[in-house]
């Protein structure tokens, strides 16, 4: 930033020896004209981090080789143009010429803030200043934890601590890469800052072993973090697994084998079997974390429990038995026929539905009787188209034998006839002049 023009003061020689408080003298009586518009000064104030170097800069634009020299904020002078009076070492010339006089500090402290005067001594002097800012990264960056070893579910404080720093840091929580929020509080020790950051936090099984870290925010240090890791005890947990059979539902006559598993801090040390709500069954084997049963029947069916306990508490885990009938066996379809048709009747195998997703044996029951009563109908209906068909082949076959032929009596009148030879004329006539008639009755 451009340094702010000031009116100009006398300039202590800072003990230089010879002609130089005397032409310091003159300088400063000059300082007492008032200033014109003439040649302009440039500097940039400068922020420095302690014990590292700053550079001040004194800038001139359209030199007339006038004497430019640079003071502290005790305005004792530093440098008159290449010639250092102030007998302090750690200001060292880095250039100078009639447009710039550009000296550094070394190894810069708190005692070094302030403002430095560049002047100029034309007709009239100039004078603009600059101010170096001085950053204090904090000195000790700690977090203390109320209990060291927590219990899930219990709450716990941890205060991170961001000592002597100049100006005051900022805080951040962080859980793992999940930020949180914590309160702070200010201390202030003359130029100096101590903050303080309180965090509570509610613990889980989860947070065992995750990192709590306190990152520090200042212009002065980057990636300035410390973080503890959380020890959270917690009660078992508890699982149930079938390992045979491996799929499909648990019958009659079967093997079952269960395995209990347990996880917690501290690792669970008791773990037992039991049957609720009533006795284990003597022909049940209990090996550790296993549950065997060699053969099942129906006085099985219950519900199996596994209890897991540690240092904090105690869990449980379920499994409910219950025992199907063994697999039946359906007969392969059959075929019945007849001499005039065949009539196929199939038996439909139930058995080869999908068992149901709930383990419930009375669906398979109920599905048997379905079936069942399928096949009485099925076998009913069979039987009357059976002797409906030979109803109408047997009716067929009378019909078809009592079909046949007949003559009218219209010459019957030749029995009246006086003679033979008149019966045989009127006979003869007769059947002349008469049409064989037949009929056909079916």
């Amino acid at each position: 930033m451009a340094g702010r023009a000031q009116p100009s003061g006398p300039a202590p020689s800072g003990g230089a020896p010879g002609l130089l408080p005397l032409l310091l003298l003159l300088l400063s009586a000059a300082a007492i004209i008032p200033r014109g518009d003439g040649q302009n000064l440039v500097t940039e104030d400068v922020t420095v981090v302690e014990g590292d170097v700053a550079t001040i800069s004194c800038r001139v634009k359209n030199s007339d080789d006038s004497v430019i020299q640079l003071l502290n904020p005790n305005r004792q002078t530093i440098y008159f143009r290449d010639f250092r009076p102030l007998k302090d070492s750690r200001f060292q010339l880095v250039n100078f010429s009639n447009s710039e006089l550009r000296v550094s500090l070394t190894n810069v402290s708190i005692s070094d803030e302030g403002r430095y005067f560049c002047q100029l001594y034309t007709d009239p002097p100039q004078e603009i200043y600059t101010t170096i800012t001085v950053l204090v990264p904090p000195r000790n960056l700690v977090i203390d934890i109320q209990k060291e070893i927590a219990v899930e579910g219990e709450e716990i404080e941890l205060n991170c601590t961001a000592m002597a720093s100049r100006p005051a840091t900022t805080i951040r929580w962080f859980k793992g890469n999940k930020e949180l929020t914590g309160k702070s509080e200010v201390e202030q020790w003359s130029d100096m800052y101590t903050v303080t950051s309180q965090l509570v936090l509610k613990v889980g099984r989860e947070d065992d072993g995750v990192p709590v870290i306190c990152l520090v925010d200042h212009p002065a240090v980057k990636d300035l973090q410390t973080q503890r890791y959380l020890e959270v005890m917690y009660k078992p947990q508890v699982r149930v697994s079938q390992n045979y059979p491996v799929q499909g539902l648990t019958r009659e006559g079967e093997p079952l084998e269960l395995t209990c598993a347990a996880f917690g801090k501290p690792q669970p040390t008791d773990m037992r079997w039991l049957r609720v709500d009533d006795e284990m069954p003597q022909h049940v084997v209990v090996s550790g974390s296993n549950l065997l049963i060699s053969n099942l029947n129906k006085t099985d069916n219950g519900t199996y429990r596994c209890e897991a306990s540690n240092a904090v508490g105690k869990s449980h885990a379920d499994y409910m038995l219950f025992v199907y009938d063994p697999p039946t066996t359906i007969p392969p379809p059959t075929t019945t026929t007849t001499t005039t048709t065949t009539i196929p009747t199939t038996i439909t195998d139930t058995t080869a539905t999908t068992e149901p997703a709930v383990h419930d044996s009375r669906a398979g029951e109920e599905g048997a009787i379905r079936s069942v009563d399928h096949a009485v109908v099925g076998g009913v209906v069979a039987v009357v188209v059976f002797a409906m068909l030979c109803l109408l082949i047997i009716l067929g076959r009378y019909f078809a034998r009592h079909k046949g032929t007949y003559f009218t009596h219209e010459a019957k009148g030749a029995d009246d006839a006086a003679d033979a030879d008149t019966a045989i004329i009127n006979a003869e006539g007769g059947q002349n002049n008469s049409e064989e008639k037949k009929e056909y009755f079916i």
